[in-house]
């Protein structure tokens, strides 16, 4: 059925008009190295007992609506302090959507240093406040000067920040972060979606700050699947933010699945081991390769620069040779030219320098 354009263009929002809706690739039969996932899948026996464990799930029941068993596991696995709450989300993007319905008035602004997570720009967007990207420096490092000139100009009621950043893979400067959340009018909230890749954190700096938020995700951990974020902060703030949930939001197979893996964390932190082992052999490997700019990384990708005006054809050329990875050179700026690379198992890394090797 073809809706008449006149229907759209009366009822739909000009601003969701002009998005872009988020988009996954299909990656085919190719090597799978775009998505910053862990590469890694469970041994057989700890598969056997998850499958014996949902066996006891009820899904004619409806979840339990403050995921209390799962937050407990969380809050012991990544050492949350006593004094601070924990809120869960359907993946760290559902958490970001509540913080900003729980701010969001006519003219409010979000704010985030660019290039980091689409996320923020386009959930600010669709909950109806502004949003301002204030551009990294060259060493994608905060522009602090900038930044405070942005702070003070747009008295932003949410700062984002990536820590480590995506796409850029380093962590900004803990004195940077620190000055911000002094001079911030709103909340403050650093993103560790890449914890398990860095021993930087801003857990301990909570009971400092009381506009501090910290946003995790157990994606990165090897729990893509199960789409579960949590947010950590001040019992003040998460219930507020907290009445912007949907009821039963965290569904009985996530909680189920999730609280059984935090109980095997051991498996998952060797896997987050074995990856930042394989980040500096590939880190190694493409600095050795000629004309690459290669930059360094606290997450579980690698970010590169290729010579000027090849960003598309190298691209397209590693997906011929069946390697996907992310092409970020259309994004222009610090990002001109520029490729990420997830990193995978030994055997996926090396298929991907060889075919790096080749099409440069």
């Amino acid at each position: 059925m073809n809706i008449p354009t006149d229907k759209i263009t009366r009822w739909i929002r000009p601003e969701i008009r002009a998005l872009s809706a988020y988009h996954v690739p299909d990656p085919g039969d190719c090597i799978k190295l775009d998505a910053m996932e862990n590469p890694y899948t469970w041994p057989e026996w700890l598969i056997e007992a998850w499958l014996e464990t949902l066996r006891e799930v009820s899904l004619n029941r409806y979840p339990d609506p403050g995921a209390r068993q799962l937050k407990e596991r969380l809050r012991a696995c990544m050492q949350v302090p006593a004094d601070m709450e924990i809120l869960l989300g359907n993946g760290s993007d559902e958490l970001i959507q509540m913080i900003a319905l729980a701010v969001a008035r006519p003219g409010r602004v979000v704010l985030a240093p660019e290039p980091s997570f689409v996320m923020y720009r386009m959930i600010a967007t669709l909950v109806g406040m502004d949003y301002v990207g204030v551009p990294l420096d060259g060493e994608f490092q905060l522009d602090m000067a900038a930044m405070g000139t942005a702070i003070e100009a747009h008295q932003p009621a949410v700062i984002f920040l990536a820590y480590p950043n995506n796409p850029t893979g380093n962590l900004f400067r803990a004195d940077d972060i620190e000055a911000i959340l002094k001079t911030a009018p709103g909340l403050v909230v650093v993103d560790e979606a890449y914890a398990p890749f860095t021993d930087a954190s801003f857990l301990a700096r909570l009971r400092h700050y009381d506009n501090l938020l910290v946003l995790r995700t157990v994606s990165k951990m090897g729990l893509a699947g199960l789409r579960l974020g949590l947010l950590i902060g001040a019992p003040g703030w998460l219930g507020e933010i907290d009445k912007t949930r949907l009821p039963y939001n965290i569904n009985v197979l996530t909680q189920a699945s999730g609280e059984f893996a935090l109980r095997h964390v051991e498996v998952l932190e060797e896997q987050a081991r074995m990856i930042r082992t394989d980040r500096a052999a590939l880190l190694a490997a493409l600095e050795e390769l000629p004309g690459l700019e290669v930059f360094p990384s606290d997450a579980n990708f690698i970010l590169f620069r290729v010579p000027a005006g090849r960003g598309q054809e190298l691209f397209d050329a590693l997906k011929e040779r069946r390697v996907l990875i992310k092409n970020l050179s259309g994004a222009g700026g610090v990002l001109a030219d520029c490729l990420r690379v997830t990193v995978g198992k030994p055997e996926e890394n090396e298929a991907f320098l060889r075919a790096l090797r080749a099409a440069l």
